[in-house]
């Protein structure tokens, strides 16, 4: 049996889907999928169901979801028991191999993404991040989201998505493929239009394709989204990238050449992955801030 969390909730039995039940039923197997392999008390699922304000007999709820979970997860999961779901004092445990569900495949092939990168294998390791990030279908849990479902772990898990979008691209600019990157740059800072590392990826890859206006307007755009919505103007790092772009700073050209030195430090993938289990994502080092891409 496995399980697909990144985009709407899906369950399959030899590539055949499986029904999970209704919404309590699915909303408990997706948490306890969040934190799989880890004992979830009671109480934390009470409140990851319905917050502050729980019905008298969540608990007696919290317990019929379980017991029709485990019926489910019996029938299918058998004869390998790769996924298992057990009582364990104050709560509950779902125990479950990485491969069986895509949130740990996406955070093995991460970690073996970044191992290949810091072994300088970077071919490989850029081919291990594009294929996390082709696990994904959406949204985490999507479906559930739609129906109010608001948890801190899915803000962390889309915070760790854009973290792995992030290194990828920029390895990919490294490797001069500032064409292929461009149209995913350009839908990612759609969708994070506050995002300074983004826009900086988007305002060199758009320079390094000969298009220095529309870098110089995405930096504008990113520019009036802080100051209208934070108040705040962008960092240092994305107002030098202007500048140097202004300039037609040789050190942004694709080919090797000068380059700017100058590190600076980043929370790395690997950081915010932290809880959510021993994820060694790529770039846990402090980077140049423009060696062959916008770091």
């Amino acid at each position: 049996m496995r399980f697909e969390l990144l985009g709407p909730l899906n369950a399959f039995s030899n590539d055949a889907p499986v029904n999970l039940g209704g919404f309590n039923q699915r909303a408990t197997a997706a948490f306890l999928l969040l934190h799989a392999n880890e004992v979830v008390p009671t109480s934390k699922l009470i409140h990851a169901l319905w917050g502050y304000d729980p019905p008298a007999t969540s608990r007696k709820m919290v317990q019929n979801a379980v017991s029709g979970l485990r019926k489910v997860i019996e029938r299918h999961a058998r004869p390998t028991g790769a996924v298992s779901l057990t009582t364990s004092p104050p709560g509950y445990r779902l125990t479950i191999e990485p491969e069986s569900f895509d949130l740990g495949r996406f955070r093995r092939l991460v970690e073996q993404g970044g191992a290949e990168l810091r072994a300088g294998h970077n071919e490989a390791g850029l081919a291990q991040l594009r294929a996390a990030l082709g696990l994904w279908r959406g949204a985490a849990l999507s479906d559930l989201t739609e129906a109010g479902i608001a948890w801190p772990e899915l803000t962390a898990i889309a915070g760790v998505r854009l973290a792995v979008f992030e290194d990828c691209t920029r390895e990919a600019l490294n490797q001069n493929r500032h064409h292929e990157v461009l149209g995913e740059l350009q839908e990612m800072a759609a969708a994070e239009p506050a995002g300074e590392r983004i826009c900086g990826l988007l305002m060199l890859a758009l320079y390094r394709c000969g298009r220095q206006h529309d870098a110089l307007a995405a930096y504008q755009r990113t520019r009036s989204t802080l100051l209208d919505d934070f108040g705040l103007d962008p960092g240092r790092e994305l107002r030098e990238l202007e500048l140097a772009i202004l300039n037609q700073d040789p050190a942004l050209a694709p080919d090797p050449g000068p380059r700017w030195t100058r590190t600076v430090a980043r929370p790395s993938a690997a950081h915010r992955c932290s809880r959510l289990g021993t994820l060694a994502a790529p770039g846990g080092r402090a980077r140049p801030a423009y060696r062959r891409g916008y770091a």
